[in-house]
């Protein structure tokens, strides 16, 4: 679907739906680190080598219990750590520049760290390296229409769709992107007529369902 022109200024606090970003989706990409980031920490907590209480050897506990870079750039991002978790995606993608799923996490870091450009920019290269992921259109979709730009959101979200039909966060993100159109729309209707009962019940049915859009992490 082509993108459309940017939606006319609205009256009121009628918000851009903010998509969220992949997290949770499809589960190519995403891999939650354990809750409260154990693996993070149980590379240095492996205990006493010649205690003999463990049950493996040692070497095999630290092969175990060593976290995958995904694991650790989530539990870094959880810490609020954004310059570290940055620093491990790049020092991986440095020797991995193909990996999906770490070039994911970078365009979410640079997303938490306030530079959409950029995120744009890793989650346009994944897309063109793998175009079968949903999560990078649906996070692409969420920058695009937190810029204002709803049109190439829709495009983006009907993207992440067609490649994972089952993708329940991006088709809820369309939903809500219609909503917030449609608001735009009975919102310039009540400029024009603003007597009219009915636009506004139905301006004020969809500002009350106006929702953000999700994007996975």
């Amino acid at each position: 679907m082509p993108a459309s022109a940017d939606t006319a200024p609205v009256s009121g606090p009628v918000p851009t739906p903010a998509i969220p970003a992949a997290a949770g989706s499809t589960g190519a990409l995403v891999e939650p680190p354990p809750a409260p980031c154990e693996a993070e920490d149980a590379e240095s907590a492996t205990g006493d080598p010649n205690s003999g209480l463990a049950s493996e050897s040692f070497a095999a506990q630290r092969i175990r219990q060593k976290p995958t870079p995904a694991t650790r750039i989530a539990c870094a991002l959880k810490k609020g750590r954004r310059a570290a978790a940055l620093k491990i995606a790049d020092d991986f993608l440095a020797e991995h520049p193909r990996d999906a799923q770490v070039r994911f996490l970078r365009a979410v870091i640079l997303g938490d760290m306030s530079r959409p450009d950029d995120a744009a920019a890793v989650l346009e290269s994944l897309i063109e390296d793998f175009p079968e992921l949903a999560e990078p259109y649906n996070n692409l979709a969420v920058i695009r229409a937190s810029q204002g730009n709803l049109g190439l959101a829709e495009h983006y979200l009907q993207l992440a769709v067609a490649a994972a039909p089952t993708y329940v966060t991006a088709r809820e993100n369309l939903g809500d992107l219609y909503i917030s159109l449609a608001a735009a729309a009975y919102d310039g209707a009540l400029r024009i007529a603003p007597e009219n009962a009915g636009v506004r019940r139905k301006f004020t049915l969809t500002r009350e369902l106006d929702g953000k859009l999700r994007a996975p992490r």
